[in-house]
């Protein structure tokens, strides 16, 4: 779907002066479509009988619906109410990312020294240096020990000193509660992180629990190993007839991962992804066993500690990551939190040269100013959507997706959108599952939402008539789920 379209002053001009005159002669009330908009009346009527139902009583809901082509609302809904976006924080993250840091953004991992080489032993430290990758895997810095070992380095007398002084030490955003600090979702955030598999979850490791003999303990193995982790197992193989119940966690503040339970046997057991407290101690930790594979030996003394790489040191081994342009693949069709987290903090380096959230949010706000969309009602938290202190209007959304479209780098963030409808993981995304019927499949990319009590849905639909249309419905205050009642609507919006 090419939506890259931007009116004509002209019709600017009339769509304005036609907006005026329905102001004055027709009263605004919320959720009425203006009078010249008559031939969306079904789209009114339908979405004012989703949010008057009985499933959203007591749901705070902001609905905005506007012409993909001229911008003109179509429908709202208490438009400017803020609400708790959840995800829905990640189109203004993604946006400005690529706005600001460019499509072509690259993350490096570098590895460097400051010591001297002699007949194969390096008289010194290896520093190894991240800048936030979060797409960096154990076979990345299995290539990085390999470079070392064909530069002609076969043993080294000094540390592994990890820097990641790129971002600054606040690991962890201030809205993830402590009770979420184990799953994946909550990762902590460093410049130099890595990622057990190609979902890119950095800072997690993944832990699989697998049934042995009846009445002795499962097998419990961690992807990537690392000496950083220690796992208590209490698991126990038991009858293949009996239920498996495995838990996995960290336990807060430490890096113990409790794996108990019963893992019956025949059964695939368990695998979780859990987050990994220092994600930098523990990317340098999985370098150090690298090194050893590699063939490159340390001293028996030798210790992984962090600091930051000296000025004269000189470059050993490089890692560039994938484009921002691919990135967000992953990033918006998974909806990976560490991603945004990572984005946010690198453009408060490239602008304010502070890897911190502070600098990260301010960059947005600036770039949604710059965009001309006030900020006014926005106030973001963290740039991944966890806190349930992010507040955003439904129209405010519904203006960074119209201005993303005139944009050179909006094929990025296009097909960057879950495709409802679509099973294909890495094309459906969150939405794979979701607005499956003919009206829709395939007819809305959409960025989904969600935390306890609050659902979220904004993107682009292509209805019945041929029309694009952008829509943000925000909800909070949710009882169970809001995803039906959403789904309904933008059903409604796509039966147009």
């Amino acid at each position: 779907m090419n939506r890259k379209k931007t009116p004509t002053r002209w019709s600017k001009w009339l769509l304005g002066a036609l907006l005026l005159m329905a102001s004055v002669t027709t009263p605004i009330i919320e959720g009425q479509v203006a009078a010249a908009q008559q031939s969306y009346k079904g789209l009114e009527t339908g979405i004012n009988q989703v949010i008057s139902s009985q499933r959203m009583r007591g749901t705070r809901s902001s609905v905005v619906v506007r012409d993909a082509d001229t911008n003109h609302v179509i429908y709202q809904y208490r438009g400017n109410q803020g609400i708790t976006p959840a995800s829905n924080v990640k189109v203004l993250t993604s946006t400005s990312a690529l706005e600001v840091l460019g499509k072509d953004y690259t993350f490096d991992t570098d590895v460097l020294t400051n010591g001297t080489v002699k007949n194969g032993i390096l008289d010194g430290h290896l520093y190894l240096r991240g800048t936030g990758d979060p797409t960096l895997l154990e076979a990345d810095l299995l290539r990085l020990a390999r470079q070392i070992r064909e530069s002609g380095i076969r043993s080294v007398t000094g540390h592994i000193v990890a820097d990641d002084t790129w971002f600054d030490t606040q690991r962890l955003s201030p809205g993830i509660h402590k009770a979420d600090e184990t799953h994946y979702y909550a990762a902590q955030v460093s410049a130099l992180t890595i990622s057990p598999n190609k979902d890119y979850d950095a800072g997690t490791t993944i832990v699989e629990a697998k049934p042995t003999r009846n009445g002795k303990a499962g097998a419990v193995t961690l992807t990537p190993h690392t000496d950083i982790v220690k796992v208590v197992n209490r698991t126990r193989t038991v009858p293949k007839n009996q239920h498996n119940t495995v838990t996995m966690k960290r336990q807060q503040g430490t890096n113990t991962i409790i794996v108990s339970g019963n893992v019956p046997l025949n059964s695939n057991g368990k695998r979780q992804w859990v987050t990994v407290s220092n994600p930098t101690a523990y990317t340098a930790d999985v370098f150090k066993r690298a090194l050893a594979k590699e063939g490159i030996k340390l001293q028996p003394n030798a210790r992984v500690t962090r600091g930051k790489t000296p000025a004269n040191a000189e470059l050993l081994a490089k890692k560039e990551s994938m484009s921002l342009y691919y990135l967000m693949m992953p990033f918006m069709k998974y909806s990976n939190n560490s991603h945004a987290e990572v984005l946010a903090k690198s453009m408060g380096r490239a602008v304010y040269n502070e890897g911190s959230w502070n600098a990260g949010l301010r960059v947005v706000r600036e770039t949604l100013e710059k965009n001309g969309i006030s900020t006014k009602g926005i106030y973001l938290e963290d740039g991944s959507g966890m806190s349930h202190k992010n507040k955003i209007p439904s129209e405010k959304i519904a203006e960074v997706l119209y201005a993303a479209q005139s944009k050179d780098w909006y094929p990025a963030f296009e097909r960057s959108l879950p495709i409802a409808g679509v099973n294909d993981r890495m094309l459906g995304g969150t939405l794979r599952n979701r607005l499956t019927s003919p009206i829709v499949r395939g007819k809305v990319q959409a960025k989904t939402g969600s935390l306890n009590g609050t659902d979220s849905l904004s993107g682009y639909v292509k209805t019945k008539s041929g029309q694009e249309l952008i829509f943000s419905i925000l909800t909070e205050n949710v009882k169970g789920t809001a995803k039906p009642d959403i789904d309904k609507m933008v059903q409604v919006i796509a039966a147009q």
